[in-house]
């Protein structure tokens, strides 16, 4: 019996974004919001990586999906690199899975998005200069 994985996403996965085809077959759950506890790094202005802090945390817009086995080894197999499944705090309280990115990576070499919270919003503010 397959089993289903459900993803909390917050980058090129979501709706209208680059990687979305990747989620084909996987069903839409909505739109989520972290708890406060994380940093979003801008990874070349190609994706964000988001990990999980202490103190000075923000909360990160997403999207949560839920998908099959295959579904998911499709979607990690495109993923970019460094990107990691791990857990995730939701507003609501919930802990579920999630796209993450290692923080000393994101800190010695990207810029720190955190203030926009939402990759959509950090991108918009690219495009209008």
């Amino acid at each position: 019996l397959e089993t289903m994985v459900e993803l909390f996403v917050n980058g090129t996965l979501m709706r209208g974004l680059a990687l979305h085809h990747n989620l084909e077959g996987a069903t839409f759950l909505g739109a989520f919001r972290t708890a406060p506890a994380y940093r979003l790094y801008s990874i070349g202005d190609v994706h964000p990586g988001m990990f999980e802090v202490e103190t000075g945390g923000i909360s990160v817009a997403g999207e949560m999906y839920r998908m099959s086995d295959d579904t998911w080894r499709r979607v990690e197999a495109g993923e970019p690199p460094h990107l990691y499944r791990g857990p995730v705090r939701l507003s609501d309280g919930r802990t579920v899975d999630g796209i993450l990115f290692p923080r000393a990576l994101a800190e010695a070499r990207h810029k720190d998005i955190s203030e926009f919270g939402d990759w959509r919003a950090y991108m918009a503010s690219l495009m209008s200069g």
